[in-house]
């Protein structure tokens, strides 16, 4: 018989408008039992088997109703050719008693029979609703072996690919990773076999006109019924507006870092073009020490050049981690805001450990210093005390990874408990008009993207007041 769920629900309605059917299928299926019965030289042996299997059948195709009406039949087919004299009923105890058990079990087995059919019924219905919600569901669903063959594509992946399902079924996966990724895939699949788990992640993938797509892709293995993997399924959503509007949003606030910068550069670069104004006059009156005095404009030239790197470090973007002293970038970040730290009568107390070098995105590194010094300077109004420490060490957490330890800690106002919880929400700022509510929101993104943690104390309380931000930076981001 044909399992298609629809050609079941069709074979099922059929039946309950069109009774006389099923209870002429139900009469047919006795006759035919009886008739199996006698001609095969059965009669003298238990006829009660043959019965129960065809109420068994009844009840598998034509309902729990015709099973009844079909046990009612057997007795009589029973009683007629199995019982001497025949259709008398005149039987005895025994044989009663045996006919009592064949009712009970003929209705025991019709009951389960009817449940069973249900069950099935139910699961092909269960499976044609999930069926209808993965081909609509506008997320790109699909599957495929451990080996990487594409086993199932929905419509969702083929608006977010290009591809049709007759385009990419039985090819391999890997016709939507970019090459640059296909180590990525390789190594889920070999997770997979091994029955490790794969956290949802952000990743780029291949359209077929050869574009990339910014997605979140999230990668599940397909168990049979031994609970053994046999393959992968993958559902990948287009994320490409919310990449490209985080990514305007961390312009933007680069670009805000960069202005908020400009009075701290002003008055750096003033300074060496002061000096190297007055060398050049020294040179031009004294021949004799012009080389020391040209020699020593030359460092103040150096100076500024540096501090013009610094600048273009918080707005240009590199694509690939480098090795970055932590203790010496938040040290040139800490030199850009002496003059704000020194004129809001800010002590400033440093403990660094020079060694301490990790591999990551130094641009971004000095944006996520600069945003916790200001927001350390605009704690406290009326001046206070800041202390750096930067050292080596484990991760206090997680699988205790080597790293770098950033402790940033003021004696301002501090931060009420009831905003804490919300410190790291987009647009979510304690500083009422001045703030936009991005800085501590990119500070985090900045540090996730390092795969560290960040972790912020704080306490508002008149004498105990102060915020304490900790950080810790892996070695390999």
């Amino acid at each position: 018989m044909n399992r298609d769920p629809e050609n079941i629900f069709a074979f099922s309605r059929s039946f309950r408008l069109n009774w006389p059917l099923r209870y002429g299928g139900a009469l047919l299926s006795v006759s035919a039992a009886a008739a199996a019965w006698s001609l095969t030289g059965l009669l003298h042996r238990d006829p009660f088997a043959i019965f129960v299997l065809a109420v068994v059948v009844i009840a598998r195709f034509l309902g729990f109703g015709p099973a009844v009406f079909g046990t009612a039949l057997s007795v009589i087919a029973i009683d007629y050719l199995g019982f001497e004299p025949r259709f008398s009923m005149g039987i005895h105890a025994d044989d009663i008693g045996r006919l009592a058990i064949f009712v009970i079990i003929s209705l025991l087995a019709a009951s389960l029979a009817r449940q069973k059919s249900r069950a099935e019924v139910r699961a092909d219905q269960t499976l044609e609703h999930m069926g209808a919600i993965v081909e609509s569901s506008d997320d790109a669903i699909y599957s495929a072996t451990l080996q990487g063959i594409i086993t199932s594509w929905n419509h969702g992946a083929e608006q977010l690919y290009g591809f049709r399902a007759d385009e990419v079924m039985g090819k391999p996966v890997f016709i939507t990773v970019p090459e640059d990724r296909t180590h990525e895939t390789r190594s889920h699949f070999e997770m997979l076999a091994h029955g490790e788990r794969i956290e949802s992640y952000q990743t780029q993938r291949r359209r077929k006109d050869g574009t990339l797509v910014q997605i979140l892709l999230s990668v599940s293995p397909l168990r049979n019924r031994k609970g053994n993997v046999i393959g992968a399924s993958a559902i990948a959503r287009d994320i490409t507006a919310q990449v490209r509007a985080e990514q305007a949003l961390q312009r933007s606030e680069k670009l805000a870092t960069a202005g908020r910068l400009t009075a701290a550069i002003a008055h750096e670069i003033n300074n060496p073009l002061e000096a190297i104004t007055n060398l050049l006059y020294l040179a031009r009156r004294d021949r004799v020490r012009a080389d020391q005095h040209l020699e020593m404009a030359e460092k103040e030239v150096q100076r500024i050049a540096d501090i013009a790197q610094q600048t273009l470090g918080f707005v240009r973007d590199v694509s690939d981690p480098k090795p970055v002293n932590v203790a010496s970038t938040l040290g040139e970040v800490l030199q850009l805001y002496s003059a704000k730290l020194c004129t809001g009568h800010i002590e400033v107390k440093k403990e660094f450990c020079e060694d301490c070098e990790i591999r990551g995105f130094a641009g971004e590194l000095r944006q996520l210093f600069a945003n916790l010094i200001v927001n350390a300077a605009d704690a406290m109004p009326k001046g206070g005390k800041l202390c750096l420490r930067v050292c080596c060490g484990r991760e206090y957490a997680g699988e205790g990874r080597q790293g770098v330890r950033v402790t940033l800690s003021d004696s301002g106002t501090g931060i009420p408990s009831q905003d804490q919880p919300r410190l790291f929400e987009p647009f979510y700022t304690t500083k009422k008009d001045s703030g936009t509510g991005l800085g501590l929101w990119l500070s985090e993104g900045i540090v996730r993207k390092h795969q560290g943690r960040i972790r912020v104390r704080s306490s508002a309380r008149p004498g105990r007041s102060g915020t304490t931000f900790s950080l810790f930076l892996p070695k390999s981001a």
